[in-house]
């Protein structure tokens, strides 16, 4: 077989095609959340916090002290952003959770089909004729 026909063989097949989509979709589905988290979440948890940015939550590890994030960025100054860590944690929250209930319904709904009984196996002909035997010599 050769190379491409190979490939092709294995480009096409169902498992690889499922994972494509599903790549595409998790990267779609992470920009979502993403946007949730930064634009809807958080903001509503900074303010029940006290008016936090949290966006704006750096430490400067530097000489210089700076009013905004943004200035010490574009001075190049050495930042420990941790209002962005928290955002990134809450935003793997909230995919692991999504993806929990996912797998979980999926679980739910596929239906455990019942073992079919395997079907009494067939018993050898020196066997049966050894059991022939037998019950002919006892009668």
């Amino acid at each position: 077989m050769s190379f491409i026909s190979e490939f092709k063989e294995f480009a096409i097949k169902g498992n690889v095609i499922d994972l494509a989509v599903g790549v595409i979709i998790g990267g779609a589905f992470g920009k979502i959340v993403d946007s949730f988290v930064k634009d809807i979440v958080m903001p509503i948890v900074g303010q029940m916090v006290g008016g936090v940015d949290f966006k704006q939550l750096y430490v400067n590890l530097g000489n210089q002290t700076f009013t905004t994030l943004d200035l010490a960025e574009k001075a190049g100054a050495p930042l420990i952003k941790y209002g962005a860590f928290i955002n990134t944690v809450v935003d793997f929250t909230i995919v692991a959770l999504a993806i929990f209930v996912a797998v979980k319904a999926i679980n739910k709904m596929k239906k455990d089909t019942p073992a079919v009984p395997a079907a009494p196996a067939v018993t050898p002909e020196d066997i049966v004729l050894l059991r022939e035997i037998r019950d002919s010599l006892k009668k």
